[in-house]
């Protein structure tokens, strides 16, 4: 799988006054009617009981130049520390939307199906922010690359 090349995003849900991220590659569109996406979280990640069916669920595409947000994202550090970089604001659910993502997708969370070591969120879009069309950031062999804006 790490020969499947795929955007890198920030997962968000909770709210400003209590956010709750994560890192994800796996992000897939499932359906344009209703508009629906999916997001594959590790069922171990200490941000999983955050998650659930119902729930406001926000995937901020990073661009290019965020890579340190991915990181931010995907480390160890704790909600607060997460959340201190970047410009964040909400959209219809609440969840935590970033001002300057390439496009965030802010969902409710319809349904959740655990698959192996990971729990399969689907999302059902109910508003999207686009951003500035600058380069994209993507995650394929272990490495991130930067495309250019076409």
């Amino acid at each position: 799988m790490a020969r499947l090349g795929a955007a890198v995003t920030v997962v968000t849900t909770g709210t400003l006054d209590e956010p709750v991220g994560f890192t994800a590659s796996a992000v897939c569109s499932v359906t344009d009617d209703p508009p629906t996406l999916l997001v594959c979280l590790k069922r171990a990640s200490r941000v999983r009981e955050a998650f659930r069916e119902g729930g406001p669920m926000c995937v901020n595409v990073l661009a290019s130049a965020q890579q340190h947000l991915s990181d931010r994202f995907a480390g160890s550090l704790d909600a607060v520390e997460r959340f201190a970089v970047g410009h964040w604001t909400t959209l219809e659910t609440g969840a935590p939307c970033l001002e300057e993502a390439v496009s965030s997708l802010d969902c409710r969370i319809e349904r959740i199906v655990e698959v192996g070591t990971h729990s399969v969120l689907f999302g059902q879009v109910q508003a999207v922010r686009m951003g500035n069309p600058v380069p994209a950031l993507v995650y394929f062999n272990r490495a991130y690359h930067h495309l250019p804006h076409s």
